[in-house]
Order: C-alpha cells, then sequence, then structure tokens
C-alpha cells in the first residue's frame, strides 16, 4: 500500500469510530430526537470547510508573495476539498431542517451565506477549469480565493449578529450533554483528519496534473515542428 492509500484507510476507520459515537454512545435528543444526530457531521463538516478554505486564503497571499507553485496546488486542492465540505454541510442541514422545521430549505441568514460561500469557491474552481493556465489564472484565482474567505467570518457569526432561525452556538454555551460533547469533539478531530488527508491526495493529483500539462507543452513545438516536416514531403 502507498502512503496515501495508508491514510485514507485511516481516515475511513477514523470515521467509522465517529460513527459509533454518532450512534451508539451518544444519547438520543429528547426534543429532536435521531435527527439531532445530524449535528455532529454537519458542523463537524462547516468546521472543516472552514479549514480547507484557510488552506485557500494563505496558499493565495503566498502565491501573490512568492509565486510559489507548491501554494497554487495547496489552494486548489483545498479549494476542491472545501466544496466537498460545504456540500455536505448544506446536505446535512437540509436534512435536519425537513423534520424540524417542516421544510428543507427557507432563505434564513446563516443558510444563504453558507450558500453563497459554496457558490465563491465553485466559482473559483471554475476559473481554474476554464482559464488558460498560466500565472494570471493563478494570480486570478488567488484573489478571489482571498477575498472570497471574507464570507467564513459571515457564516460564522451569523447566528449572533442577525435574527435567525438557525440554531445558536451549543457547544460555548454548553447546551450538550458530556455525552453528546464528546461524539461532537470525536467527530470534529475525525472529519478534520479526513479533510486533511484529502488535501494530501488531491495536492499530489494537482502535481500530476501540472507535469502533464508542462510535458505536454514541451512537446507540442517537437510535434508541431514534425508534422511540418512530413507535410514538406
Amino acid at each position: 500500500m502507498t502512503r496515501y492509500e495508508k491514510a485514507s484507510a485511516a481516515a475511513v476507520a477514523l470515521m467509522a469510530v465517529s460513527a459509533f459515537f454518532i450512534f451508539f454512545y451518544a444519547p438520543e435528543d429528547a426534543l429532536q430526537h435521531q435527527a439531532q444526530r445530524i449535528f455532529y457531521l454537519h458542523v463537524s463538516s462547516a468546521i472543516a470547510a472552514y479549514g480547507c478554505f484557510a488552506v485557500v486564503l494563505l496558499g493565495g497571499i503566498f502565491y501573490l508573495w512568492k509565486d510559489s507553485w507548491a501554494a497554487d496546488r495547496l489552494a486548489r486542492a483545498g479549494a476542491l476539498v472545501g466544496v466537498i465540505f460545504t456540500t455536505v454541510t448544506l446536505v446535512m442541514g437540509m436534512l435536519w431542517a425537513k423534520p424540524i422545521w417542516g421544510t428543507f430549505w427557507t432563505w434564513d441568514a446563516r443558510l444563504t451565506s453558507t450558500l453563497v460561500l459554496w457558490i465563491i469557491y465553485a466559482g473559483y474552481l471554475m476559473v481554474r477549469r476554464l482559464a488558460e493556465p498560466g500565472r494570471q489564472a493563478a494570480r486570478f484565482a488567488a484573489v478571489v480565493g482571498i477575498f472570497g474567505f471574507v464570507d467564513v467570518p459571515v457564516v460564522h457569526f451569523s447566528v449572533t449578529w442577525w435574527n435567525t432561525v438557525h440554531p445558536g452556538p451549543v457547544v460555548i454555551n454548553d447546551a450538550l450533554l458530556a455525552q453528546m460533547l464528546v461524539a461532537f469533539l470525536i467527530t470534529m478531530a475525525c472529519t478534520l483528519v479526513l479533510a486533511g488527508v484529502m488535501i494530501a491526495i488531491r495536492y499530489r493529483i494537482e502535481v500530476l496534473l501540472d507535469a502533464r500539462a508542462e510535458h505536454v507543452h514541451a512537446l507540442a513545438p517537437v510535434v508541431a515542428a514534425t508534422g511540418a516536416g512530413r507535410a514538406e514531403r
């Protein structure tokens, strides 16, 4: 097994451990019942997304400062994984909202700002895919990634800045039972490890993609010259 396969297996095992704590260790909530168990992965995924977008922020800053392609690759990897975890956050939130609110979606400040966050970084990925590879695309994407991070604190503090139907922070308000808190902390730690492994794997993929692009670019003049020579014959 390669180190990436071993890391992936370890991350999957940790998520299985977190599932045990969610479904068998944490007690059922007296008000929300089984739907409350969505909270553990929902919030952990949101925190993992914050971390991924912080990687995009730091990668973008370092790229603009040092013109480092390694930093640019790290930002690309962080953006993709961050969008994945934001998607999980939104889906888990909607699954929780249906039995609790009676609807999958409402234009609440927390939900809306999270959707905007998803759109920003999905746009970042679209820029990277559609733009011609090179420094100009990397610089533009770095700026998008840096300014897009402004929405992260907006998402996080939206429940305290505005009147929202979304529940407020329960961990810092000591609103969880001890077993629930343990299940949440373990799930959060396991989810962060999973996010880190996913970023590492995606970074390796970005290295290989860049190497292939450079190889194709280097071969282009040779192929063109060979084609011209054959045409002359």
